[in-house]
């Protein structure tokens, strides 16, 4: 056995000695009796098991479930709980209570049990919600409970074998720098694990009342006496939205929604889908289905930890006899709605959703915002009412959820539906409308999703190296290095093409944005294409037809 597989094996026999899980000691320990045994898979396994640390950032900590430190287990979290716990007493929070939530994913109870030790055992004050329960939740309780800060375990729409690890400030918004960096370096200074104080009981198990309280938050969402005649299909997509989401539509006096039976209770292996997010091809098929069946005005579906929202309308011409909505129509359509009911204040979106929210704040004569990508930037836009991204998250709420949050995305959108219902249109109806008003704004995702991340790497680099001139027959009028940041936005890994209309072709404008993923290990081309409307028929070809271009030319340039 050579020197490096001997330095290996010593890291990993000194982390087991560490390990508090039964479960990750005796995966480890088979590793390592097959490594010995001169098993080369093992010790390729092992090596990218101790090829570094999970590192946390903005997002916190996500990763596949295992032994290691590049993966998600005990270790790793009660590390990542000290890093929190010593940098909170930094900033003088020494005493202040620590709210943690957690969904139904593999190892989410011991996560979030050990968190609760970790935190009482430093000094701080820790209560746990009392069961699997949405993100949404978890940011409510927050500031509804006072807290210094709040941990939610969820990988959210992670494949089965993650699990992630959250990280709130009081204001009940998601860490941005430097409080990332300064969480870090707290958890590089954690010592031998022994040495991590672990209290063994005196936190908190909160009661329903948490949940209540959130209801009621939800409920007022929706107009009191306004239009209730919506029928809905839903989904929880084997997550832990189900028992809120339903409680809030009764709360708020719709219609109970249909579950999709297959998929309505937790499940930690999301058995009938390949990956447990609303977007991935296949993820809706069953609630197409049932849809078939019963005939509801309108689908919706959650995210596992309920803080994405997905909507899908009838559709003749689909062999399911259903569209999925995309995230920007669902955030025009929330959008509108907000500005009939009133609504004052900032919208704001990332800059890689569509530019449609703009013009409808300017025509509403409100203040709009874009900021980087992530719910942590929009949630500190100063005087935020509503803000979107276009991976279907919507926050409604922000007084009372200052995150995305899919369940009153869900509310609001079956107030909207009924309304419309109640005059004889549709979503669709209202879709056609804005297009008529403001063009129509037709966006696209071309996504990879690698195994080896320096491909992600290399296919940034050649976009920065060669930038692209033209794509789909249209002048990049500019290239910007989202890098490089500006007085608007904070540096960002990404690139940002604005292409020139073309009169011809009958484009407005276009635009591309390329970044890497900042949860999963995937890039991420984001594409809008702005056409005038004449006819809806004829700005829809030419919207599909420069997209399609646009999709074939990006992936030859990145090498993807």
């Amino acid at each position: 056995m050579g020197t490096d597989r001997i330095q290996l094996t010593h890291a990993a026999r000194t982390w087991l000695g560490e390990d508090p899980d039964p479960d990750t000691r005796a995966e480890l320990e088979a590793l390592l009796t097959a490594v010995e045994a001169g098993d080369e898979a093992a010790a390729a396994g092992l090596e990218e098991r101790f090829s570094g640390t999970l590192q946390f950032g903005t997002a916190g900590l996500r990763g596949e479930v295992g032994a290691g430190p590049m993966r998600m287990n005990r270790s790793v979290v009660i590390r990542a709980a000290a890093g929190l716990a010593g940098y909170l007493k930094a900033q003088g929070q020494t005493g202040g209570l620590v709210v943690i939530g957690y969904d139904a994913r593999h190892k989410s109870y011991d996560f979030a049990r050990d968190t609760a030790a970790v935190m009482t055992g430093a000094g701080l004050r820790a209560a746990l919600l009392p069961r699997p329960l949405p993100t949404p939740v978890l940011a409510f309780a927050i500031r509804h409970l006072g807290s210094v800060a709040g941990v939610m375990v969820t990988a959210s729409h992670n494949p089965p074998q993650d699990n992630g690890y959250k990280v709130y400030l009081g204001d009940g918004s998601q860490i941005v720098p430097p409080a990332d960096a300064e969480i870090a370096d707290q958890i590089e200074a954690v010592g031998a694990l022994a040495d991590v104080p672990l209290a063994a009981d005196g936190w908190e198990l909160l009661g329903d009342d948490v949940i209540d309280a959130y209801l009621t938050r939800a409920a007022g969402v929706v107009a009191t006496g306004g239009p209730r005649d919506v029928s809905v299909v839903y989904t929880p997509l084997h997550g832990v939205g189900r028992e809120v989401l339903m409680a809030a539509f009764a709360r708020a006096g719709f219609p109970a929604p249909t579950p999709v039976v297959e998929q309505a209770e937790p499940d930690p292996d999301f058995p009938t889908v390949a990956f447990p997010n609303p977007e991935e091809p296949g993820a809706m098929d069953l609630s197409f289905k049932a849809a078939q069946s019963l005939g509801p005005d309108i689908v919706i579906a959650n995210d596992p930890d309920a803080d994405r929202c997905a909507v899908a309308v009838p559709d003749r011409s689909s062999a399911s006899g259903w569209r999925m909505l995309r995230g920007d129509e669902v955030g025009a359509l929330l959008a509108v709605h907000l500005v009939n009911k009133h609504a004052t204040g900032t919208f704001a979106a990332s800059i890689v959703s569509s530019s449609l929210l703009s013009k409808i704040a300017a025509a509403a004569g409100l203040p709009y915002e874009d900021t980087l990508t992530g719910f942590k930037w929009i949630a500190r836009v100063d005087g935020l009412r509503y803000g979107y991204e276009e991976a279907l998250g919507y926050c409604v709420d922000p007084a009372g959820v200052r995150d995305k949050d899919g369940i009153t995305a869900a509310l609001l959108i079956a107030e909207l539906a009924a309304s419309l219902k109640e005059h004889g249109r549709t979503l669709d109806d209202l879709l056609d409308d804005l297009a008529l008003d403001h063009g129509l704004h037709a966006t696209d995702q071309l996504s990879a999703r690698v195994a080896d991340l320096s491909l992600i790497a290399d296919a940034m680099t050649r976009l920065r190296e060669k930038p692209p001139t033209v794509l789909a027959g249209l002048t990049v009028a500019s290239a910007e290095d989202l890098a490089e940041g500006s007085e608007q936005l904070p540096p960002t890994d990404g690139l940002r093409y604005t292409l020139a209309g073309d009169t011809a072709s009958g484009v407005e404008s276009a635009r591309v944005i390329v970044r890497p993923s900042g949860t999963e290990p995937k890039i991420k081309c984001y594409l809008e294409v702005v056409v005038p409307v004449t006819t809806l028929t004829e700005a829809r070809t030419t919207a599909d037809t420069v997209l399609a271009a646009l999709k074939k030319d990006l992936a030859a340039a990145a090498g993807i």
